[in-house]
């Protein structure tokens, strides 16, 4: 009896060292999520505006120049936080209600979340920021496995208040599962980051011996262009010299970091666009005031993306802490001037952009600053609407000082997630059959285990691509013709060769069929029938 006691102690113990080793391996896991931010925005990817946090990070971690999101905010938030592509997840285009499993326009149950993933193995998650992947109750986040929300529900919002702005609409800021109202100096990207520092702490006394998730998804810089006075101060007058010059500065830039070969050039700039010397002095004022404030939002961003880092460090969480930084999409080009608007939001559109009243963009001159050297934006699947700047950080975690320039995608985040939790992803939950993850583990591509010629799809209302090594085939809506480009010595898309090499365009239009059959892509001109119930981004 005593023998078989004293195994049955010793196995216990066993136990408890694998679960403590477990657990103490384990790292919190940080995923920070920017809003429309262009691939060239942040210091380390190019930019003149002040990051140094997040370029600290990338100087001391892992730096990835070809890492491929959804193109839109839905899709890309979709596919994210499930390990799949975004029409396998129900999100194949906006929160928009259609009669297609792949258009419900919220998360399905046949998929889990990177937090039903993380929390089923003792993480705790915690998230604060823009959700955009479900409007109903039962679709918000803590219906999907995050312990605490503080945030938006929806697409966009003023920074300084509620505030809708189409007719008839209601945006919901909520903590947890309750609306709740913004309180008086209220600035979104600071309310985001304090919330994320609280739940923290309250992990950390409630939790301690357990690993955290938390997910910050911040609303900045989508429009509209709001920014702290002394934040905007930094940068006014910065941008006189035009979006032409700008532009040559940062790609100069990034030519001298080594982000792109040699062979790399400019994508020419929009017919559409007019000469800066063309303008008068107060529309060049005007756009000047508009990218400070721009500048200032992604500065806000990494101030705030410090000031957890260094909250982290004074409570002893930091060295145990591995932090992921990206884009949903690429620069948007939108101006806030058509008849989905409000009539007093097109009257804000000419309001300074210092004001906090104001609500404007930057529109396509801003953003193809934002997206250099790119071409196209936000939406489309030129490497301007689905290419974002990737960090990865974390000092006993993750490599240091390395550039990645093998492609990666968003469906990659979910396996890395699986292998740093220790955790075995699940085939069934909460009585429902799960797809299979469609990704590969970050840590295998940064080895180099991962073959360099897999096919990556991407498709967003009628727009498409496949990468696949050094080849992208690209189309846009609703012209859909292929081009073909060889992104490894062309990254910006300048010069189509499927004339050269029609066997190539063969072989990427058959695996993109396959792919769009597969996860269930309608074509767009079926999807405009079928709509109904649509919901605005």
């Amino acid at each position: 009896m005593m023998k078989a006691l004293r195994i049955h102690f010793l196995c216990f113990l066993a136990f408890l060292q694998v679960a403590f080793a477990q657990t103490a391996d384990r790292p919190n896991i940080v995923l920070i999520l920017a809003d429309d931010m262009g691939y060239s925005d942040l210091g380390c990817f190019g930019s003149e505006i002040q990051t140094p946090y997040l370029d600290s990070m990338a100087q001391g971690g892992v730096k990835m120049t070809n890492f491929y999101n959804a193109s839109r905010c839905c899709p890309s938030r979709a596919s994210l936080l499930t390990g799949v592509y975004p029409h396998q997840a129900g999100i194949g285009d906006m929160m928009n209600t259609r009669p297609y499993p792949a258009y419900q326009g919220y998360l399905n149950r046949e998929t889990v979340t990177l937090a039903e993933v993380l929390g089923s193995a003792g993480y705790g998650t915690y998230m604060t920021g823009k959700w955009h992947v479900g409007q109903a109750q039962e679709h918000w986040p803590l219906q999907r496995g995050f312990d605490r929300f503080y945030g938006l529900i929806d697409g966009a919002n003023s920074y300084f208040e509620n505030r809708p702005y189409r007719p008839n609409q209601k945006l919901t800021i909520a903590l947890d599962n309750e609306e709740i109202a913004t309180p008086q100096n209220y600035y979104s990207t600071d309310a985001y980051t304090d919330y994320a520092i609280s739940f923290v702490d309250q992990h950390v006394q409630e939790k301690a011996s357990d690993p955290f998730f938390l997910y910050i998804a911040y609303q900045a810089p989508h429009w509209p262009l709001h920014a702290k006075p002394e934040d905007i101060a930094r940068y006014q007058g910065k941008y006189m010299d035009g979006w032409e010059t700008v532009r040559q500065r940062r790609f100069e830039k990034q030519q001298a970091m080594g982000l792109f070969p040699p062979s790399t050039t400019l994508s020419p700039l929009d017919t559409t666009m007019r000469d800066w010397e063309s303008l008068s002095w107060a529309e060049k004022v005007q756009w000047d005031e508009r990218m400070a404030v721009y500048a200032a939002m992604v500065d806000a961003i990494d101030q705030n993306v410090g000031k957890l880092v260094e909250h982290l460090r004074r409570s002893g969480q930091l060295e145990n802490t591995i932090f992921l930084f990206l884009s949903d999409n690429g620069a948007s080009n939108e101006t806030i001037t058509n008849q989905g608007f409000t009539e007093e939001i097109r009257a804000a559109n000419f309001f300074p952009a210092s004001h906090p009243k104001s609500f404007t963009a930057y529109g396509k001159e801003g953003a193809v600053v934002s997206n250099t050297p790119f071409r196209k934006f936000k939406h489309w699947e030129f490497e301007g609407g689905n290419a974002t700047a990737f960090v990865a950080y974390g000092p006993k975690y993750i490599p240091s000082g390395l550039q990645i320039d093998r492609p990666a995608h968003l469906i990659d985040i979910m396996p890395a997630f699986v292998e740093w939790a220790n955790v075995a992803y699940p085939q069934e939950f909460a009585e429902h059959a799960i797809q299979p993850m469609e990704g590969k583990a970050l840590q295998t591509i940064w080895n180099g285990a991962v073959a360099e010629d897999r096919a990556i799809c991407f498709e967003h209302e009628g727009n498409k691509a496949v990468r696949k090594g050094k080849w992208k085939l690209v189309a846009e809506y609703p012209e859909d013709i292929w081009y073909l480009y060889d992104v490894e010595n062309d990254r910006a898309e300048n010069t189509d060769v499927k004339a050269k090499y029609p066997r190539v365009v063969k072989e990427l239009s058959d695996i993109y069929d396959a792919w769009s059959k597969r996860v269930g892509v309608i074509p767009y001109q079926e999807l405009d029938k079928k709509r109904k119930n649509v919901r605005y981004e």
